[in-house]
């Protein structure tokens, strides 16, 4: 059965794969949003809660996930692990889909764009208040980098931790090059 998804589908999928090879229990919706907000963030978009459960109920139906009741706890939750033709689609996915280019959505860039229509200072401002919260989550990337550590079973995210640093490198240096020409 061939599916049309979402990315989101996919992405998620692919945290499903990571559970699979460290789990056998599988990880309820919660779970998921949580590991998204961890580690997509950085680079693609931490789907909201209810996007979550919407995307599970769309990858139950097309089988590529299964959940299972888990009644260990207080009360009854649902927990999901990729198929076999769950990770068979996100295979052929990861070797079929094209090769898009990012699409540059910066709301800094925007606002900046509009400057005129703000005085030096509150430009200025708004740039310190941008490097300042790139360094913030600049540092909590690196926390990332440094628990994925050296570990061959997540040395692909370690590279994508380690490209998410130095595209916050490049912002900063970006900005300092934009404060010399205004």
């Amino acid at each position: 059965m061939t599916a049309s998804l979402s990315t989101t589908s996919y992405a998620l999928l692919g945290l499903l794969v990571f559970d699979s090879e460290t789990s056998e229990h599988g990880l309820t919706g919660y779970e998921l949003k949580q590991r998204a907000d961890r580690t997509l963030r950085f680079y693609w978009v931490s789907p909201a809660m209810s996007q979550i459960y919407t995307e599970l109920d769309r990858l139950s139906g097309t089988g590529y996930v299964q959940g299972a009741d888990d009644t260990s706890g207080k009360r009854t939750t649902r927990r999901f692990r990729i198929t076999p033709a769950g990770r068979e689609s996100l295979e052929t996915w990861l070797h079929t889909s094209e090769h898009e280019f990012p699409m540059l959505k910066h709301p800094i860039a925007l606002r900046l764009m509009l400057g005129s229509l703000m005085g030096p200072g509150e430009v200025e401002a708004m740039l310190d208040g941008y490097v300042s919260a790139v360094a913030d989550r600049r540092k909590e990337l690196e926390a990332v980098r440094e628990m994925l550590g050296d570990n061959e079973a997540v040395a692909y995210p370690a590279r994508v931790a380690d490209w998410g640093l130095a595209y916050y490198d490049a912002e900063v240096e970006i900005v300092e090059k934009l404060r010399r020409t205004l």
